[in-house]
């Protein structure tokens, strides 16, 4: 899809049908078909009326786009999706999804929601949380749909039970939260820290007193505990945004008209890092092995992720996955397919090549783009089930353009022997060579025709077979004048028979030549046609390889920096606890 094609204003990517039921919009979806490039997508989240729709208008560079509203109403429902060309990376496009505000009063369907904020969750590479005031314990129940995510979603087929933390930091988005209308001072034991500092210390785990013996006082301390455990288990990255109130309450109602001048000057300069970093580090979505989402593969996961919603099950990102690999794949092998017949047929115009060898070069030289675009569009095919479909597909379309290579030597030599015949049939229409000496005129006429036909160019790789066939056509008739001649004695005839017996038994013997030598080919360039595919199959299996360990590493390094943190954070507590040693006396003077 090109950048000027991409969408002017949002539209509805998943909404409710009249029995309250999540359905892809039709429209949306083919908008998303459309779009071949990577993708980063940036889905926000929190209650309605807390100013979501705003940040994701920055995000596409436009004051106007997700409506805002400015009454106590939702504006948005469902989800909506608005696809821009990313501003940075050259290739990527920037997919925003602006969710319905949750907690609506008006809809007062807690299951809807949970299900809108999975679906933000499985769909995008960057989750934005939006609330209001500070990160404090209400605003924890607020996010307490990161606490049913082990409920509603399953990475794996086989997943029984909670969520795997590993294939969590893989597979899930980075989890940012932004703070609205923000008034305290960023000060925490007397120093001043970041934005992200404050995030860190707000999800702090509270520790049991291993003495309580109150259940009640345990239970408290799970329930405080378990958000802000999801929040830093489930999600690779967090990072904290802080935001003043953009305007008087007043000009509020009237926001997305207002310029840069008349806001706050702390909340315009808020926005722009917030869109910067975005920008800069926003994620690409990618599926389990570093395998980068095009629009019409996230689409296609939309899909998957609704029906198994609408049916009463469980999401599960593995059989998404293989859906959509079984999907992509199987396209795969109809575009390589497409690819190998539109290069061969801009070849067709060379058609016949004068040797096997130099159409298998051609043939081979389109396979591997037809190749190459296979495996760039295919994953997962662990079985190589679809490679072997491209190859017999492959080798079926190499057999068409063979005949059509074949048929065309044909017509040319065919053609060329009609026009260099027509003396030799007019003479024989006419009874010329049938007077003494005229089986030696009939010769020379004969050898004059295959001598210019061999010094013809282009007759492709069946002159010899039909130059045969011409010899065969004429056969009957050169034996005719050959006994007609009476100026040849018996003798005579006999050496000419024989001569022409022997001709017929070289053309024979030339042709199974060129059969075998063409086979010998053959069998050599499918040897090296071999080589090159393992070439290019082993190589893109190392590269996914690289990709799975680079990917599992950095999950790793993020669980073990975690951990390190926490490490820290508890050494330093410890050290903070311990009793300051007295200070010594001050020395007195004593006078004497």
């Amino acid at each position: 899809m090109s950048r000027q094609a991409l969408m002017s204003d949002p539209v509805c990517l998943i909404e409710n049908d009249a029995a309250n039921q999540l359905v892809i919009n039709k429209e949306a979806l083919q908008i998303l078909t459309s779009i071949t490039e990577p993708l980063v997508v940036v889905a926000i989240v929190g209650k309605y009326r807390t100013g979501k729709s705003y940040l994701m208008n920055n995000l596409a560079g436009r004051k106007k786009g997700f409506p805002l509203g400015s009454c106590i109403q939702s504006k948005t429902k469902g989800i909506w999706m608005w696809c821009v060309p990313h501003p940075l990376k050259v290739g990527h496009v920037l997919v925003l999804l602006d969710t319905e505000g949750l907690g609506d009063v008006e809809k007062g369907d807690s299951k809807n929601d949970a299900w809108i904020f999975c679906l933000a969750v499985l769909l995008s590479s960057n989750l934005v949380f939006n609330s209001l005031g500070t990160i404090d314990q209400r605003a924890m129940e607020d996010l307490h749909y990161v606490t049913e995510l082990t409920k509603r979603i399953r990475l794996q087929a086989s997943q029984k039970d909670g969520l795997n933390i590993l294939e969590c930091k893989r597979v899930f988005p980075s989890f940012t939260w932004c703070v609205r209308d923000f008034t305290l001072d960023l000060i925490y034991d007397g120093k001043e820290i970041t934005e992200d500092e404050y995030l860190m210390i707000s999800l702090k785990c509270k520790e049991e007193d291993p003495r309580s013996k109150d259940p009640q006082n345990k239970k408290k301390i799970e329930d405080y505990n378990l958000p802000r455990r999801c929040i830093l288990q489930y999600f690779h990255s967090h990072k904290c945004f802080t935001f003043a109130t953009p305007a008087s309450s007043k000009k509020l109602r009237n926001l997305e008209n207002l310029t840069n001048d008349e806001l706050d000057p702390d909340f315009v300069a808020q926005s722009e890092s917030f869109c910067s970093y975005f920008f800069k580090s926003g994620s690409v979505k990618n599926l389990p092995g570093a395998i980068a989402v095009n629009g019409r593969m996230l689409g296609s996961l939309a899909v998957s992720y609704v029906e198994a919603i609408k049916s009463g099950a469980v999401p599960c990102m593995e059989n998404a996955v293989v859906a959509l690999a079984e999907s992509e794949n199987t396209q795969a092998v109809k575009d390589a397919v497409t690819k190998y017949e539109a290069e061969m047929n801009s070849h067709v115009k060379k058609f016949p090549t004068q040797t096997e060898l130099e159409f298998f070069q051609l043939h081979l030289e389109c396979e591997k783009m037809a190749v190459k675009l296979f495996l760039a569009r295919s994953f997962k095919d662990d079985k190589q089930k679809h490679q072997c479909d491209l190859k017999e597909k492959l080798d079926r379309a190499k057999e068409r353009f063979s005949k059509m290579n074949e048929d065309a030597s044909i017509r040319f030599c065919e053609k060329l022997l009609d026009e260099l015949g027509q003396t030799l049939r007019k003479n024989i229409s006419g009874n010329y060579y049938s007077k003494p000496g005229g089986h030696k005129m009939f010769l020379e006429e004969k050898m004059k025709i295959m001598e210019t036909y061999d010094r013809k160019p282009g007759r492709g790789i069946k002159a010899l077979k039909v130059q045969q066939e011409f010899l065969a056509s004429i056969k009957d008739i050169e034996i005719t004048i050959r006994n007609a001649d009476q100026s040849l004695t018996e003798k005579e005839k006999e050496i000419a028979a024989e001569k022409a017996k022997a001709e017929a038994v070289r053309k024979e013997r030339e042709i199974a030549e060129e059969n075998f030598k063409r086979l010998e080919e053959e069998r050599e360039q499918e040897k090296k046609r071999y080589e090159e595919h393992m070439d290019t199959l082993i190589k893109k299996m190392e590269d996914d390889r690289k990709k799975i360990i680079i990917e599992n590493q950095q999950a790793i390094e993020r669980i073990q920096k975690e951990a390190a943190d926490m490490r820290r954070e508890e050494i330093d507590k410890i050290i903070r606890n311990i009793p300051k040693p007295p200070e010594p006396p001050k020395s007195k003077c004593v006078i004497l």
